[in-house]
Parts: C-alpha cells; sequence; structure tokens
C-alpha cells in the first residue's frame, strides 16, 4: 500500500512563486508519476510551487523517490498506490488531495502502459487492459477530481480563466501515434487517440470554468524506450530534425506551458522535434 508522507517538522517555508497566481492553486495531482514523464511533470509542478499527489500502481519505491524530490524542493507530497482504471481509484487520489492540501487545481492524466504486438497475436484481454488504463483512468479522475476543479474556478473568481488566473485545468498525456498510428501497437496508439477526442470533449463541456488540454510526445528517452537497438535508434533519429530524442524534462516543460496559457483549451501540444509537423 501507499505510505504518507511523514509529517512536516515544524513550518516549512514555501519557495516564491514565478507568477503570483500560483500561490493560490497549490495543488495538483499527477497519475503515473512514480517514473519517466509522470515523475518529471511532478518535480516541475515542484518547482513552480505545487504541494503533488504522487501516483503509482506497482513502483512503490521509485513512487517515493519522486515524492523526496518534490520535498526536496519546498513542496509537500502524498504518496497513493491506486489503480485508476477504476474509478474507486481515482476517487482515492482526489480524496488525498483534499485531505492533504483542501482541493484539486491541476490534474494531470499520465498513467500508461505499452505493449508491442501485431494485432493478429494480440490477445483481446490486452486490448481491452491498454485502454482500461490509458483512457478509462484519464476519465475516472477527470471525472472524480471535476467538483475540486470547479471549486478551484469558483475561488479564482468564478471564471477559471479571466485575468492573470488561468485557472484549474486538466492536461491529457497522449502521443505522436495518436495521428501516425502504428501497427505493431494498434491498441496504444488507439488509446492516445481517444485522449484527444476526449480531451476537446472535455475542454467544451467544462468551459469556461476549467480548461482541458492534451501533449503529445514523440520519441522520448525513458524506462519505455530503453529496449531499442542501435539500428532501431539511428532510423529513428534519421526522422527527428532537431537529431536527439526528447527528455522527459521536455514534456514537462509543455504540460507546465499548458498549465499555464489561460487562453488555451481544447488544444494538443506535439513535442517531438519536428518528427511530426501539424
Amino acid at each position: 500500500m501507499g505510505r504518507d508522507a511523514p509529517a512536516s517538522e515544524g513550518p516549512r517555508e514555501t519557495p516564491k512563486c514565478p507568477t503570483p497566481y500560483l500561490r493560490a492553486m497549490p495543488a495538483a495531482i499527477v497519475t503515473g508519476s512514480s517514473r519517466g514523464i509522470g515523475a518529471a511533470i511532478a518535480e516541475r509542478f515542484a518547482a513552480d510551487g505545487y504541494d503533488v499527489v504522487v501516483n503509482y500502481n506497482t513502483s512503490a519505491d521509485a513512487a517515493e523517490g519522486t515524492a523526496a524530490a518534490v520535498r526536496d524542493a519546498g513542496q509537500e507530497a502524498v504518496v497513493r498506490e491506486a489503480d485508476v482504471s477504476e474509478y474507486a481509484g481515482a476517487e482515492s487520489l482526489v480524496e488525498a488531495a483534499v485531505e492533504a492540501f483542501g482541493g484539486v487545481d491541476h490534474l494531470v492524466n499520465n498513467a500508461g502502459i505499452d505493449q508491442h504486438v501485431y494485432t493478429a497475436d494480440l490477445d483481446p484481454a490486452d486490448f481491452d487492459r491498454v485502454m482500461d488504463i490509458n483512457v478509462n483512468s484519464a476519465f475516472n479522475c477527470t471525472k472524480a477530481a471535476l467538483p475540486e476543479l470547479e471549486a478551484a474556478a469558483e475561488a479564482a473568481g468564478g471564471d477559471g480563466a479571466s485575468g492573470r488566473d488561468p485557472g484549474p485545468s486538466v492536461t491529457n498525456v497522449s502521443s505522436i501515434l495518436a495521428f501516425t498510428g502504428a501497427p505493431i501497437e494498434c491498441h496504444y496508439a488507439g488509446s492516445k487517440g481517444a485522449l484527444l477526442s476526449l480531451t476537446k470533449s472535455h475542454a467544451r463541456d467544462f468551459a469556461p470554468d476549467v480548461r482541458v488540454n492534451a501533449v503529445a510526445p514523440g520519441h522520448v528517452e525513458t524506462d519505455m524506450t530503453a529496449d531499442r537497438t542501435n539500428e532501431e535508434k539511428e532510423k529513428e533519429l534519421a526522422e527527428i530534425p532537431v537529431d536527439r530524442y526528447g527528455r522527459v524534462e521536455d514534456i514537462a516543460d509543455a504540460v507546465a506551458y499548458l498549465r499555464d496559457a489561460g487562453f488555451v483549451t481544447g488544444e494538443t501540444l506535439n513535442v517531438n522535434g519536428g518528427e511530426l509537423m501539424r
């Protein structure tokens, strides 16, 4: 089971935030934040002055490492084990945020899994599991967090995107494969495409109070891409104009931009080094 963050030893001074409105919006949930892109996003939010609920499903030690990085940045972290493909798991993350921080101001739906297998050999149960974790989890967490996000918008003045306050937001982590497809992982590509439709639907549904956007990474150096052969890497890099793989910090920067961009909703920000120009 997940372990609560240790009690603070005396008052802790919160770092000065780069923009005034961040002081009024201190709490974020980042799903799948034990490692990789999710961990980088949690750490970036902490650097920007946010307390963070760190979520994991199987990697408890890694999640504690992310939480330690959040605390090293001067913010509070709560670690929660939860399978967010189940609605009860999503609810538990929101409950943890409300109990620890008094609410939720931003949600990043990053939880996801991948599997390389062609359709002829793909077990329908595996197809369903990828969809459950990659798509249903985003719906579950967004639905569970919506009352708190709407409350945050009301606290910001009734219109979350008004003035200098960008208001509460949801960011869904999609993929370049949502646009290109992928024969060896049709279920993963399909799930990431579904996230883009969900993003647009929720952006219209929740406007003007809660903004909803997506980020679509290209090839990023994570443990999900560590099994590439040198030949595969050379082939992939040849298609990337900036001539390098993305770093997890590149994606975290993009998510932070969408968090603060008060006049942006229903959009997908492509972060792929020019591999796919749209």
